[in-house]
This record gives C-alpha cells, sequence and structure tokens, in this order.
C-alpha cells in the first residue's frame, strides 16, 4: 500500500511539474515579443494615435502592409508584429488592441500557427477566444479576419490552412459583428496555385501587387462593417 501511495505521490508530482513547466514555456514565448509590444507603448506615449481608428493588428502580412497609404481615407493604427501567432496577439490586446477602443479590428493570424504545428482546429479555437474577449472589453467592435493566405513556401500546408478558414467564415457568418474576408482566392492563378508575381522573392510575403489587390478587395468589407457599426 506504502509503495502505491508513493507511485501515486509522485506522478501527480510529475504532472504538475509538467504542467507548470508547459505553462513556463508558453509564457516564455510570449514574452519573445515583449521589446516589440513596449517599442508600440513608447511610440504611444509619444504621440497621439487617432481616435475610432480602423486598427490592423496581426502577423507580418500586417507588419509589412503599408495601411497608412493603401487606406489614406481611413485613419489606421497598424500593430503587427511579424512571427506572431493567435494566441500572442490575444495575450498582448490589452496592451495593442483594447486601449485604443477602435471603431473596427482588422485581424491577420494564423499563418504562422499552422506552419508551427497547429491544427485548423487549434486555429479555430485559439481565434473564437480572440474574439470572445474582444467583445468583453470592447463591445459592438466590428472585427474582419482576413483568411490565412496560401503562398508556394506554405503550399503544403494549404489544406490545413483552408480548414480552418471555412471554419472561421462560418463562424464569423452568423455574428453581425464579424466579418471574413476570403484573401485567398485573388492570389490563386488558373492552376489553382498562387501567383508568384503578387509575392515576393521567399513567396511567402506579399509584395506591392499584392497588397494592392489585398487592398482593393477589402476596402468594401471595411466600408461594410463600420456601416454596421454607424
Amino acid at each position: 500500500m506504502n509503495r502505491v501511495r508513493l507511485f501515486v505521490t509522485a506522478y501527480l508530482l510529475i504532472l504538475s511539474l509538467s504542467v507548470q513547466d508547459g505553462f513556463s514555456s508558453e509564457r516564455e514565448t510570449y514574452e519573445h515579443w515583449e521589446k516589440d509590444i513596449q517599442a508600440f507603448e513608447l511610440w504611444d506615449s509619444k504621440n497621439s494615435y487617432p481616435d475610432d481608428a480602423v486598427l490592423f493588428v496581426g502577423s507580418s502580412s500586417i507588419l509589412m502592409w503599408k495601411t497608412r497609404d493603401y487606406f489614406p481615407e481611413l485613419k489606421v493604427i497598424n500593430r503587427g508584429f511579424g512571427g506572431s501567432q493567435i494566441a500572442e496577439v490575444s495575450y498582448f490586446a490589452d496592451r495593442i488592441v483594447y486601449p485604443y477602443k477602435p471603431k473596427a479590428i482588422v485581424f491577420y493570424a494564423g499563418d504562422n500557427d499552422i506552419a508551427k504545428g497547429k491544427t485548423a482546429q487549434r486555429v479555430f479555437e485559439d481565434y473564437k477566444k480572440f474574439v470572445e474577449a474582444t467583445v468583453k472589453n470592447i463591445p459592438h467592435t466590428p472585427i474582419i479576419f482576413i483568411g490565412i493566405k496560401p503562398s508556394l513556401s506554405r503550399w503544403k500546408l494549404w489544406g490545413e490552412m483552408k480548414e480552418a478558414n471555412m471554419m472561421i467564415k462560418d463562424f464569423s457568418a452568423g455574428e453581425e459583428n464579424l466579418f471574413y474576408f476570403d484573401s485567398a482566392t485573388p492570389l490563386l492563378g488558373d492552376n489553382g496555385r498562387p501567383k508568384p508575381e503578387l509575392f515576393k522573392a521567399d513567396q511567402l510575403h506579399l509584395n506591392k501587387e499584392g497588397y494592392k489587390l489585398w487592398t482593393e478587395q477589402l476596402r468594401p468589407v471595411i466600408e461594410q462593417a463600420l456601416k454596421n457599426k454607424d
């Protein structure tokens, strides 16, 4: 009996340490972005950001998008940090999303999530958590999810990415303040594969022509989201 108790105690201790280590690793991953987040906060402390702006937030596809130039008719804030995943955006949302009280949020992430091995279901669940927290902190704010883009660099992952897109599209369709932007279709050629001429040399990130195409097709979605809020 004593051996059994000893075994159970040891097992529970190991399990506890494993869980704690998991939380520690996740926290360390988030803290990897601390300098980026502090840079945003430093800029905010020295500059005024527009009220009722459209907030672009997410990974490198947001970071590299010169949103102020491409959307001159809008007040915009760009809070993209390259390589980030959905859960990381959520983790820092109280510092780079909620304080701005944006008129609408344009969200791109999920690309890196799947590249790091997360499933479509996990991407979907992480996005739902972001939406739920946003609704709680800044209610009635429209959120536009830019579908995960196909790219030749990550073409082998496109099936999983496409599945995540469909889940988020279906989820958004039933909600008044949630919108889904089909970013993939404009990037695909007649052969069903990404058009190389819309991407940088790495065949992962969009070039100027790619962003021009996205901007043209996203603009009416943003207009609709803002109209719904008004």
